[in-house]
């Protein structure tokens, strides 16, 4: 089995490589100091399983598991973490794989063996449990049969495009392939859903005005390059963005 060890501190990582090199049925392929690398070489190396933890500065080890869900293949996850027992609950209440620091040979072997592969509604429980911020920092778009990693403060608007969204940024278009719904209730904060088709970046948006047949447009910044035509907030969503944009 092929294995990628990600963690931000070189020590835990040796750690778990010596660990590793002791074990035949397994093979260290890789590794890195963080989520954005992890991605990465996932997309490269191919690992059957990757050791990843949790507490990383940038993307954390939560997130990370989202994005490396949508490769084609994806690897099976084993948590590593130095929570206490009372959040380790949470992982023992869905079935994660996981090891304490500092890790054992044992509990490592055990974990490896029960690797599992985690539904986007597994980590969000277990983000939620374990006092984790569930709502991502980045979306994941797939580009020239590589995955890229586009900001959330990044992102003008979501367009539902048939099968598909279009996800419009500060540099350029990409599609990928999210639920609308899910998408304006983890980032419910920053979002605004105008109609059935569309949730637009607060941060964005530069005014809202009357069209000349009584409807309500949403005008985004100059530099957004987003067609406003397509910004139409519907009846059924009107109250809500004028409760939310009040001032705008």
């Amino acid at each position: 089995m092929r294995v990628l060890v990600v963690d931000d501190e070189q020590p835990a990582r040796e750690r778990l490589k010596q660990l590793l090199d002791d074990e035949p049925a397994y093979d260290c392929v890789g590794e890195a100091a963080n989520g954005r690398d992890a991605i990465r070489l996932s997309s490269e190396l191919a690992p059957d399983i990757i050791l990843l933890d949790i507490r990383m500065p940038g993307m954390d080890g939560i997130e990370t598991a989202h994005h490396l869900n949508t490769l084609q293949n994806p690897p099976a996850i084993v948590f590593t973490t130095a929570y206490d027992e009372y959040a380790i609950d949470a992982f023992d209440a869905r079935a994660i794989g996981y090891v304490l620091k500092p890790v054992r040979r044992t509990r490592l072997t055990a974990a490896l063996e029960h690797a599992s592969r985690l539904a986007p509604s597994t980590l969000k429980s277990v983000a939620t449990q374990a006092n984790i911020s569930a709502a991502r920092k980045h979306i994941c778009a797939r580009a020239h049969g590589e995955l890229r990693l586009i900001p959330i403060v990044d992102i003008f608007c979501f367009r539902a495009d048939q099968k598909y969204l279009t996800v419009d940024h500060v540099n350029g278009q990409d599609l990928i392939d999210e639920s609308l719904t899910a998408l304006a209730e983890e980032f419910s904060e920053s979002f605004i859903r105008i109609h059935r088709g569309a949730l637009v970046a607060i941060r964005y948006i530069e005014r809202v005005e009357k069209t000349s047949d009584g409807k309500s447009l949403v005008i985004l910044r100059d530099d957004s390059q987003v067609d406003d035509k397509e910004l139409i907030i519907s009846r059924r969503h009107l109250a809500e963005a004028r409760r939310r944009l009040k001032g705008v």
